[in-house]
C-alpha cells in the first residue's frame, strides 16, 4: 500500500513538472505570435504606404506624359 502511494506521489510530480513545462512552453509561443503579429502590421502599413507612393508616380508620369510631345515630332 505504501508503494502504492509513491507511485502515486511520483506521477503527480512528474505530470505537475510536464505542466510547468507545457505552460511555459504556451507562454513562449504565444509571445511569439504576439511579435509576429506587430511584425505583420508594421509591413502591411510600409505596402499600403508603399502602394501610394506607386500611385501618386504614376499619376505624375500620366500627367506629364498627355502633356508633352514625344521627341521624335
Amino acid at each position: 500500500m505504501v508503494r502504492l502511494m509513491e507511485n502515486n506521489e511520483e506521477a503527480i510530480i512528474e505530470l505537475q513538472t510536464k505542466l510547468s513545462f507545457q505552460e511555459d512552453l504556451l507562454e513562449s509561443l504565444n509571445q511569439v505570435v504576439i511579435d509576429q503579429q506587430g511584425q505583420i502590421a508594421k509591413l502591411q502599413r510600409t505596402v499600403e504606404a508603399m502602394i501610394g507612393q506607386m500611385d501618386s508616380m504614376q499619376s505624375a508620369t500620366q500627367e506629364n506624359g498627355q502633356q508633352e510631345i514625344p521627341p521624335h515630332y
